[in-house]
């Protein structure tokens, strides 16, 4: 009421937030698969393999949508996008506001419930892999962003990962209920292409530009000053910026090669289809038949009278 703003640090409280909103994941993940996606799947008719993938998405599109609107509210509140510099001035960014802290905890509270999730939605066992991969990815980048002090950052990151990821999953789900319907395949290539390209504009411009010009270049674990003293270092951050450029470019590569793929089979299914219409429409031609039509066994000529038999001469 007297106009002073609380700010927050992260401590070990945080972890019985983090168990209890874990919780309430849980419940909510219950409720979008018994009152959402159970009742689209018994219309649907899918199979094992597509319903899991089904509800995979479903969950994620649930997820990702709402991740998305929270960030940009905070993001736009804080007015971390009218004003790049905050991104970086004033590093370490120690203490946070409500909304930027509760937004973290609850991003972690989620990738951690999906670990539970793995055995009560009963995953097969080719799959857990490459999830149990997807979940470590974002808890590491969640929980460095938040642990560094580099929040607003993450924010950012955040929003144009969850962007790419929902119009991906949105096409799935698109894509079992209708597999000719492949448009929003093709809208999602062309976000992952633009998420990418401000993914590695905003890590050139934060780490090549930004950090190197704070104030304070001492290491200083105690003040959350960490790791800006190794950014004065041109080698280092051009280490680091290499890193960032390889990894960027292992994951262009990756989906340019998931879509020559889906081109390529798109095409064969093309082709195919093109042969089966030709052979149908060929076993479909209509037989030829005399002119004239038939009356009680003879052929009668279109003028009604019956067609003259030929007189056969002896030899």
């Amino acid at each position: 009421a007297d106009g002073e703003l609380v700010h927050y640090h992260y401590g070990l409280k945080d972890l019985v937030t983090i168990l209890f909103y874990i919780f309430i994941a849980i419940i909510l993940h219950a409720v979008v698969q018994e009152y959402a996606l159970d009742k689209i799947n018994r219309r649907l008719h899918l199979s094992k393999v597509k319903h899991s993938k089904f509800n995979e998405s479903g969950q994620l599109v649930a997820f990702h949508l709402t991740s998305m609107v929270w960030c940009l509210y905070v993001i736009v509140t804080e007015g971390y996008i009218s004003n790049p510099r905050s991104l970086w001035e004033n590093y370490p960014h120690v203490y946070l506001p409500f909304q930027v802290k509760f937004f973290y905890l609850c991003q972690l509270a989620y990738w951690l419930h999906a670990l539970p999730e793995l055995y009560f939605q009963k995953v097969r066992k080719e799959e857990i892999p490459r999830q149990l991969r997807c979940i470590t990815l974002y808890l590491v980048h969640i929980a460095g962003a938040y642990l560094l002090n580099l929040t607003r950052l993450g924010l950012i990151l955040l929003l144009l990962q969850y962007l790419a990821e929902f119009f991906f999953h949105m096409a799935q789900l698109v894509y079992f209920t209708d597999e000719n319907n492949e448009k929003l395949f093709n809208v999602w290539a062309v976000v992952f292409v633009v998420t990418r390209l401000f993914t590695l504009t905003l890590y050139i411009l934060v780490i090549g530009f930004g950090l190197p010009r704070v104030e304070s270049q001492a290491l200083d674990p105690e003040k959350g000053n960490f790791f800006s003293f190794l950014f004065n270092n041109i080698l280092f951050r051009m280490s680091v910026l290499l890193l960032v450029c390889l990894f960027q470019a292992s994951v262009m590569w990756r989906f340019i090669h998931f879509q020559l793929r889906r081109w390529r089979e798109y095409w064969n299914e093309q082709s195919s289809r093109k042969r089966a219409a030709a052979s149908t429409k060929q076993q479909a031609k209509p037989l030829k038949r005399d002119s004239g039509y038939h009356e009680n066994g003879v052929v009668k000529a279109e003028n009604g009278t019956s067609p003259r038999t030929k007189k056969v001469k002896s030899p």
